[in-house]
């Protein structure tokens, strides 16, 4: 399962990749983006059936098993995910990876007959080996696998098959020598503080760190609320589903032209043009705009919220380190380091896995800043309260903010 899944997360990766490069060179294709919305609604009229709840539909599978997860569900979700970034919708990839993981585990155990116990947890491997294989993290992957199906709890018994299959899925994608992006947080200097003498650890530092770490669990609860209250909305205002993404590519082909610049289009790793701001760039000093973090979670909101496919976690990526961007200038912190923070806990806010972004930030950044990502991830964690990014997690979380 865990191979399968990687030959196909591989082919999705080297595919989006080409289509991003694709709708780089003929910036016109964003203009087609509504026509894009339609073939997309009626790809999963025609033959999605229950497939187009997404990840949702793999965890309660989990949960609850009932129709079971279709296999349809996989190229559905790697074609609608390349059209939607083909005409520059703002989407992210670990949902394309996640189905395609949970999709394959669910027909090989039907393949073999397996028993329900035994298909939850090849479901849940299924959603290691997709996470790990699109990220190249697959300490994350398993970790991530367990902790999303329900807040604030773990299931240990399957952690083994979990990081199993994450490991495999992830070697499988890099023996065909596709690569992920490589991050890098600057050396930290060295500075005099308060009680410097007797403490190991900067207080002025953790100080900001733990101010910008509310700021990341707000960002992260006004995402998870737009996705949801857009997708509500549009719902409620045309009985004639179909138009629902052709309005919502409109809104972003008039935002991009109001703007005069396609930033927010599409992942947001690899830049269009000189200059532009990415995921990359904002772990540089002036790599970011002030409201780059706020106008990504627009674009990838009413992408998302209004029908057009791929996933949450790399838009959330480029939301969190972006803001970590913003937020080292106004408190004079270190850049790279408060990008970092942002990139995974905006991420744990929006998908209430606080373990699984700890352990991303080692994997991606390296193990001596532990103890930020612990803080940044868990107040943003707590901040986020019970609005997530998957309506189909369990379990609830001490509240900070409630709406009525």
């Amino acid at each position: 399962m865990a191979i399968v899944t990687g030959l196909l997360v591989a082919l999705f990766l080297w595919l989006l990749n080409t289509v991003i490069h694709l709708r780089f060179q003929h910036k016109r294709l964003l203009f087609l983006l509504p026509v894009a919305g339609i073939v997309i609604h009626f790809i999963y009229a025609a033959v999605g059936k229950s497939a187009e709840k997404g990840n949702n539909l793999i965890i309660e599978e989990i949960h609850q098993p009932g129709g079971g997860v279709p296999w349809e569900m996989s190229p559905i979700i790697l074609i609608t995910t390349l059209i939607t970034h083909l005409f520059g919708g703002s989407a992210g990839r670990e949902g394309t990876a996640v189905q395609i993981g949970g999709s394959t585990a669910a027909l090989i155990g039907k393949w073999l007959k397996l028993n329900e116990e035994d298909t939850k947890i090849l479901l849940i491997a299924g959603i290691a080996a997709g996470f790990g294989a699109v990220f190249g993290t697959p300490l994350t992957g398993a970790v991530f696998a367990i902790e999303v199906l329900t807040k604030g709890k773990l299931k240990y018994n399957v952690l083994f098959p979990a990081l199993l299959a994450s490991l495999i899925g992830d070697l499988t994608v890099s023996a065909l020598h596709v690569h992920h992006t490589a991050y890098h947080i600057d050396e930290i200097a060295k500075t005099s503080y308060f009680l410097s003498a007797y403490l190991p650890v900067d207080l002025l530092l953790l100080s900001k760190i733990g101010f910008a770490s509310i700021l990341f669990g707000m960002a992260s609860m006004l995402f998870s609320i737009l996705v949801h209250t857009i997708k509500t909305f549009f719902n409620r205002l045309f009985s004639i589903k179909w138009l629902i993404p052709v309005v919502g590519g409109l809104i972003i082909i008039v935002l991009t032209l109001i703007f005069n610049k396609s930033d927010y289009l599409s992942l947001g790793v690899d830049a269009e043009y000189p200059g532009a701001v990415t995921i990359p760039s904002s772990f540089l000093s002036g790599g970011a705009d002030t409201w780059s973090w706020l106008w990504k979670i627009i674009y990838t909101t009413i992408t998302l919220g209004t029908g057009f496919k791929g996933g949450e976690v790399t838009p959330l990526f480029y939301i969190g380190s972006t803001l970590g961007n913003t937020l080292s200038v106004l408190l004079d912190a270190p850049t790279s380091l408060f990008a970092a923070l942002g990139f995974i806990a905006v991420f744990a806010g929006a998908t209430k896995t606080p373990l699984a972004c700890i352990i991303m930030g080692i994997e991606l950044f390296g193990f001596q800043y532990v103890l930020f990502f612990f803080i940044a991830c868990f107040i943003s964690n707590f901040v986020s309260g019970n609005y997530g990014i998957y309506s189909a997690q369990r379990g609830k979380m001490p509240v900070f903010f409630k709406f009525r």
